[in-house]
């Protein structure tokens, strides 16, 4: 069976690029990264919009939805750096709700399998999610865990990480490649999820056909 796979957010596609036998559509808004996306991975569908409107439009046209809604709002990192007091130029803000709008919309409105991704956060989460290392995982399936050595890697400071894992953007010029380092999802984590849904869509498939 074909994927036909949304993926919304998608940065550069870390969490993509082992995914297999799917027909993607990415949603990205900056036109540099989604140009980067796009010479990965030429046989998908890339469209350059507002991934959280999109998802509202379209998500009855999938069978699998990869959402992974900005993260700097619901971080730690930049929670303890707003607490810094007067040294610190960040302030505080409030962390934005989209995170949880898709949740809740996903859950109540989709029909198909879905997996919401964020940053493990400065508060308790508002809905509970699956944790596997440095990563929230709303989902209405079970996700297998896998052992990476790069769960909890620093990557302000491990500069080949997107070499490492077969995603090199060191010919690109005018991005943040810091920030991308710092939230391209692993290979290994995208796979497991999918090979996860995959898994439970095929149990049901198997269930239905015994009782024919």
């Amino acid at each position: 069976m074909i994927y036909k796979v949304l993926n919304l957010y998608a940065g550069i596609g870390g969490n993509r690029k082992l995914w297999d036998d799917v027909k993607v559509t990415a949603v990205e808004w900056v036109p540099e990264i989604a140009q980067i996306y796009r010479d990965f991975f030429p046989n998908d569908e890339v469209i350059e919009t507002d991934a959280h409107q999109f998802l509202l439009e379209n998500f009855q046209d999938y069978d699998f939805i990869w959402s992974s809604p900005p993260c700097p709002t619901h971080s730690r990192a930049r929670y303890w750096a707003a607490k810094g007091g007067k040294q610190s130029n960040v302030k505080p803000i409030y962390p934005s709700m989209n995170l949880y709008q898709e949740i809740i919309f996903l859950e109540n409105y989709f029909d198909g399998l879905y997996c919401i991704e964020n940053v493990v956060g400065y508060y308790e989460p508002l809905i509970k999610p699956q944790k596997i290392g440095r990563h929230y995982f709303w989902a209405n399936f079970f996700i297998n865990k896998i052992k990476t050595k790069y769960y909890n890697v620093n990557r302000d400071i491990q500069m080949d990480y997107l070499e490492t894992i077969g995603l090199d953007i060191s010919k690109y010029s005018g991005i943040d490649k810091k920030t991308i380092r710092r939230n391209c999802v692993n290979p290994l984590i995208g796979k497991s999820v999918l090979d996860s849904a995959r898994s439970i869509t095929q149990q049901n498939l198997l269930t239905v056909g015994g009782n024919l």
